[in-house]
């Protein structure tokens, strides 16, 4: 490997092509799968074994967050007015009475 891309080999940060190559290589290699990470590692690119373990884990607490109603249902502005301030009201109602908020 040409030590020019060894730079790009285990950084930090996520590109969004990576992230959706790591969410493709979540649906085939699956917890049961031997050397799961390191297939996902593979299937990503430019990632180690443990970089997509710990991509996962910050994933898994995300839902978590998510799922507990840590993360606030977004205000979202509209060109249009408040037209679908009303609906979007009554999507969070929804939500939380589902328990997804």
């Amino acid at each position: 490997m040409a030590s020019g891309s060894m730079s790009s080999y285990g950084s930090g940060s996520w590109t969004v092509k990576q992230n959706k190559a790591f969410e493709r290589a979540l649906a085939v290699y699956d917890q049961d799968t031997p050397d799961r990470w390191h297939n996902v590692a593979r299937a990503v690119g430019g990632k180690t074994p443990e970089e997509a373990k710990r991509q996962y884990d910050l994933l898994v607490r995300d839902i978590e967050s998510i799922e507990n109603g840590h993360v606030p249902f977004p205000d979202y502005k509209t060109t249009t007015g408040n037209s679908n301030r009303g609906r979007l009201r009554d999507e969070e109602k929804r939500m939380r009475s589902m328990k997804l908020q």
